[in-house]
């Protein structure tokens, strides 16, 4: 019998608010020390450890010297690849990592006819199978080829970041029936940002949250400790296995939501509302809504909004006007996008189906492609180099 922890979607690196990225690295640092603190056999990370294939020097600084202190304390650690830290080449900094000795990239996979066979990486009494997710949910297709090269007698954990189709509710986005899937007493996911439990398939949802509606949904993030041991006496999965949640505590959340109709009288409402709230040191989120008939939107006091935020001692800001519109057109101002990779599925989908094409099967590939980043102190020689080495492998010549 054994313990570890389930982690997932920790996206190091996504945050470009100094405070947020900050937040988002405590978390990750506090989850390690729990995990080293629970003394558990091993850990999982289901993928998107880093928010792309090639984070800054100074994320990559900070997550190597927590998993060296996972090293120290003797937990192993198992990975794959999630679609952000995921690359077409298969070269990404967790193989600086793996090649470290700070964890195991647990993918191995070999195609036999119409089939991909996943042999296990074993530890102790324990088989870990992995396959990565990829951009725009690629990896679907192949999910429903896989097969294990089979191990009896041992506690088959599967690890993936993908969506699976009973999280996906209502949502128009490709997802994996379970029933596809390999047998495994416990599915250790990543990818959907939410805590979330369907029999033995498990998402611990992230480490802390990724976008605004996250924050102010989930306002914190959280992992899993899983335990086999049956004779604890308490409720278990069909696979056998216990849960045990671990919130991640950080800073509270305020959210003002306000609705305008007309920009000055918009801009009273909006102060008023700052004026109420005690925000001292929490994160503030500030969503402003409604369709403008009175007024223009460069009347509205953005700036004085933030100064007021600021002067309360807000610990940060983040302002979301995707809901404000104008009588004739609708208004781009600090628009999010809540899902990125939903949305390039979309525009794929629709772009495709207007315009078919046999290269279209390369386009979602060379769009992730086009996330590599310059890194610091690269040559724009070799970055060229390594950009066209890229396209090269997605198109095959």
């Amino acid at each position: 019998m054994t313990r570890f922890a389930h982690l997932a979607d920790s996206h190091l690196g996504s945050w470009k608010q100094p405070e947020l990225q900050e937040l988002n690295l405590k978390a990750f640092k506090e989850a390690i020390r729990i995990v080293i603190d629970e003394k558990v056999d091993f850990a999982l990370f289901a993928g998107d450890i880093f928010d792309s294939a090639y984070p800054p020097i100074e994320i990559l600084k900070e997550a190597f010297f927590e998993f060296k202190k996972l090293k120290e304390a003797r937990i192993p650690c198992f990975i794959i690849a999630g679609s952000h830290d995921y690359s077409v080449s298969g070269k990404t900094f967790l193989d600086v990592l793996e090649k470290a000795g700070f964890c195991k990239n647990v993918e191995s996979v070999e195609e036999r006819g119409d089939k991909l066979f996943l042999s296990p990486t074993i530890y102790k009494d324990v088989a870990i199978y992995g396959y990565p997710g990829r951009r725009s949910g690629l990896e679907i297709e192949d999910l429903k080829r896989v097969a294990f090269n089979t191990s009896p007698g041992f506690f088959n954990i599967f690890m993936l970041h993908t969506t699976i189709t009973s999280v996906k509710g209502n949502l128009p986005i490709d997802s994996v029936n379970e029933s596809d899937l390999p047998k495994a007493d416990y599915y250790a996911l990543g990818h959907v940002h939410i805590d979330y439990q369907y029999e033995n398939f498990v998402y611990p949802g992230p480490l802390y949250p990724n976008n605004f509606q996250e924050i102010e949904d989930l306002h914190q993030g959280g992992f899993y400790i899983v335990d086999t041991n049956p004779d604890l006496g308490k409720q278990t999965l069909p696979g056998g296995a216990y849960l045990k949640r671990v919130s991640l505590e950080s800073k509270q959340v305020e959210s003002i939501s306000v609705h305008i109709s007309d920009a000055n009288q918009g801009n009273v409402k909006v102060i008023s509302e700052i004026n109420r709230r005690d925000l001292k040191d929490k994160v503030v989120l500030l969503r402003i809504k409604g369709e403008i008939d009175e007024g223009k939107t460069s009347d509205i006091k953005m700036n004085e909004f933030e100064q007021l935020i600021k002067d309360k001692g807000a610990y940060c800001l983040l302002r979301n006007t995707n809901q404000l519109k104008t009588k004739s057109v609708d208004i781009d101002m600090n628009v999010e996008i809540q899902d990125v990779d939903e949305l390039e599925s979309n525009l794929v989908a629709q772009f495709t189906k207007e315009n078919p094409s046999d290269f279209n099967i390369f386009i979602s590939q060379l769009m992730g492609t086009l996330n590599l980043e310059k890194q610091e102190d690269e040559k724009s020689v070799i970055f060229e180099t390594r950009f066209m080495g890229e396209i090269k492998k997605v198109l095959s010549f």
